[in-house]
This record gives C-alpha cells, sequence and structure tokens, in this order.
C-alpha cells in the first residue's frame, strides 16, 4: 500500500500531470462555435505578435472578444511562469460548444419558431519556442 492520506496521494498524482503550460479560457462567450473558430483557424500557430495584428485588423466580432483572451495568456505566461513575450506562440486555440440560449420568434397564425442563441467556451493555451 502507499503510504499517506488518499487526498496526498491524489494531489501529488495530479501535480504530476498538470499541464504547466499558459493559457486563458473564456467561458460562456456569447458566441457560436462555427464563427469562433473562423478566427482561431487564423491565429493558430502563429507568434502572439504576429496573431494580435491578425486580430486587430480582422473584421469579425469574435475577433475582438479572442484578442482580450490571448492579452489574458500572454500576461498569464508572463506573471505566472516567467516566459518571454517575444517568444510565445500559441500552440493550441480550440472552442467548444456552451449551453445554448433558446428563445421563441411569433410568426404567422399564431405560431412560434424556435431562435438558439448559442454559446461558447474559448481556450488559448501559449508555449515557448
Amino acid at each position: 500500500m502507499a503510504k499517506g492520506h488518499r487526498s496526498q496521494i491524489k494531489r501529488e498524482r495530479n501535480e504530476a500531470s498538470r499541464d504547466t503550460r499558459p493559457s486563458a479560457k473564456l467561458s460562456y462567450a456569447r458566441i457560436s462555435v462555427q464563427k469562433a473558430c473562423f478566427v482561431l483557424d487564423a491565429i493558430r500557430g502563429k507568434d502572439v505578435e504576429t496573431a494580435l495584428g491578425i486580430l486587430a485588423y480582422n473584421p469579425r466580432y469574435a475577433s475582438g472578444v479572442i484578442e482580450k483572451l490571448l492579452k489574458s495568456a500572454i500576461a498569464n505566461a508572463e506573471n505566472n511562469n516567467g516566459m518571454n513575450p517575444e517568444n510565445l506562440y500559441i500552440e493550441e486555440c480550440y472552442a467548444n460548444k456552451g449551453p445554448t440560449m433558446k428563445r421563441i420568434r411569433p410568426r404567422a397564425r399564431g405560431t412560434a419558431y424556435r431562435i438558439e442563441k448559442r454559446m461558447s467556451h474559448i481556450t488559448i493555451v501559449l508555449n515557448e519556442r
């Protein structure tokens, strides 16, 4: 049997498998996954300065949201991990499906159409070159 309390054993096991790459996550973003992925595909694998330039001049709504998230990930890398922002690049970026708000639109003859307002969880993971 292993020594120590069960919670201590779990803590040690979790620390061994913890991901140390700097990241930032935005939950419940009011944008659909499909629309967020258009912007994320444009910046995946790029260094952070190039990605910020792409996001600054991209006309899509998602680019403003993702730009703010990328700046947060850069700040996390600098403050928590002591990394140099000039050497960072975007290793992973993805959007997962969040909950959907259901709304109703009145239509002719008393019927109703459903409007689905989709949300997403956007994650950006950085790494150093």
